[in-house]
Formats: structure tokens, sequence, C-alpha cells
């Protein structure tokens, strides 16, 4: 039997608080008279996101939101914080024109099929400024190919990496922009060519544990990175299982007939199918993939329902 895993040091001013897979990890910083947190998890979790920064907050305000992108799992808390606390939100410069004008296309959430309460920006990250949270100072660098407008946090003083979601554990988030035909796949390849430069000591990814065993981790993503580009279909396939994966994390219990209801309105699920399978009946390949995902023990069915069965 392997030993218990240890917990990872972090600097005494950051709080990981490890979230499930629906809503990214927040962190939240202890900047003296105040609190920062970095991403807010998912809509359909706020209530619960508040009340975990209510804890960790430790009675002081919080006075900023930061977030690494703009994908609903990483924002959907934005606007529950800021009503409660009455936080600024500092959002990557990229989608600014796009957050204050609602754009729901642009911000993705319409292509994927999922939701995220409104909020405006305050300020934009500057990259040529650092950020200051808990106490350090943090550069911020482009995070390639998940999200062409996602930015990673590095401290260099404690060589440590706020990853999002170019670098976890046991991969990196889908490349979106592949399916839309935009080159994603070189960016990414670049931020882990990025990663590897700096060789943080410590990953806080978007998703998942904090981990030192970074060298392993950077392999296991190089290598994932070349299969998908070598085989671009996979990448799709991955995408569209991530996609329904997703939602019934949120609905938790469904049938076919309304997964195929919802999805049948989902973008990026119409742009897999004409780009790598449009000679097959788009509901018989939703059920292809729900297949996959009953059979990786991802979900199941009983009683005539699809149930998720956890990460």
């Amino acid at each position: 039997m392997s030993a218990p895993r240890q917990p990872v040091r972090l600097p005494a001013t950051m709080q990981l608080v490890e979230r499930g897979w629906l809503s990214s990890n927040n962190l939240v910083f202890d900047d003296g008279e105040s609190v920062t947190v970095v991403d807010t998890g998912y809509a359909s979790h706020a209530p619960l996101t508040v009340e975990l920064v209510d804890r960790a907050r430790r009675g002081k305000p919080v006075a900023r939101i930061v977030n690494t992108h703009l994908h609903s799992d990483h924002v959907g808390g934005n606007a529950a914080l800021a009503s409660r606390f009455g936080a600024e939100i500092c959002i990557p410069p990229g989608q600014a024109e796009a957050v204050r004008n609602w754009d729901e296309s642009r911000l993705m959430y319409a292509l994927t099929g999922q939701r995220c309460d409104r909020f405006d920006y305050d300020r934009l990250i500057d990259p040529q400024q650092p950020l200051t949270l808990g106490a350090l100072q943090w550069q911020s660098l482009p995070g390639g190919g998940h999200d062409r407008e996602m930015v990673l946090l590095y401290s260099d003083d404690e060589r440590l990496l706020v990853s999002a979601d170019a670098l976890w554990e046991n991969g990196f988030g889908v490349i979106f922009p592949e399916l839309e035909g935009l080159s994603g796949f070189a960016e990414q390849q670049a931020a882990l060519d990025a990663i590897a430069r700096l060789a943080p000591r410590t990953v806080v990814p978007g998703h998942g544990a904090a981990f030192t065993e970074v060298d392993a981790a950077l392999e296991v993503a190089f290598r994932r990175l070349d299969s998908l580009r070598r085989d671009p279909e996979r990448n799709a396939r991955h995408a569209a299982k991530v996609l329904l994966k997703f939602w019934l994390l949120e609905v938790r219990s469904t049938t076919r007939e309304r997964l195929h209801q919802h999805f049948s309105g989902v973008k990026y699920l119409r742009l897999i199918h004409e780009r790598y399978f449009a000679l097959r009946g788009f509901e018989a390949l939703l059920d292809t993939f729900v297949d996959e995902l009953v059979r990786a023990g991802a979900a199941e069915f009983a009683d005539g329902r699809l149930r998720d069965r956890g990460h």
C-alpha cells in the first residue's frame, strides 16, 4: 500500500480551496488588511463558493477577485462574491469588451451549453506589471492553447506557479480553439515550454491538488499534446466527452432524450460533429460518447436514467 500523499507546503499568506471538477479551485490570498480570491468556480456552486470564501477570509474584507481566464468554471462565482463582499473584479485583457457587453458567444458560455451569472470588471491584468498577492509579487504569463486569453501566475521568490488549465498533474484542459479550426496546439506547446523553462518547485492547478512532481507532470502533458497533434480527432472526442461530463456533473441525472435536447443547441458539439464525424447522425454520435463515458466508469445507466459517477 502506498503512503498517504503529503500536503504540499504553500506560503502562509495563500490558501488553496480545492474544489471538485465542476468548479475550479479557489485561491485566497491574505493581503494584510484584506484578501484576494483567484478564480471562483461554477455558477451552480456559487452559494458554496461564498460560504467557503467567507470562512477563508477570517473576517477580513474581500477586496479583489482575479480570474486566470473566463471559462464558466472559473468565473461562475464572480457575481455572487462581488455582490456579497463588494469585491472588485480583475480579468485578463483579451475579452474585456465581451465581458462589458456580455457576449455569451465570445465568452464561450453559449458555445459550451454552460451557465454564468453576468458580471462586469473593474480592472484588467497588465502583463507588464506584477500583481501583488499575499505579500508576494506574481508575474502574469500567457496561458496557451486551452484558452487563448488565459494567464498563468508565477512567483519567482517561491518558485510557485498558478497554472490554471495549462498544466494539471495528469494533463491539461481541452484545446478548444482547435475545434473551431484555430491554432491551439502550438500555443499549448509554448505554454508547456515556458513552464519547463521556469522549472517551478510547486504547481497549483486550476483543478486537482497542488503538486511538486512537476517534471513528471510535464512529461505526461508533452506526451498527451503530441498525441493530440498527430490525431486531432482525439482532441475532438475528448472535448465532446468533457462537455457531456461537465453537464452531467451539474444535472447529476438525466435521460438520453433530455441530453439530446440540451446538446442539440450546443455549438461546440455541432462543430465536432460537422468537422470530424459528419457521416454519422448527431444523436447517434452523442450516444457513442455517452457509452464511452459509461465504459470508462465516469457515468452509469440505472432505471432508465444516466447518472454521474464522480470524476
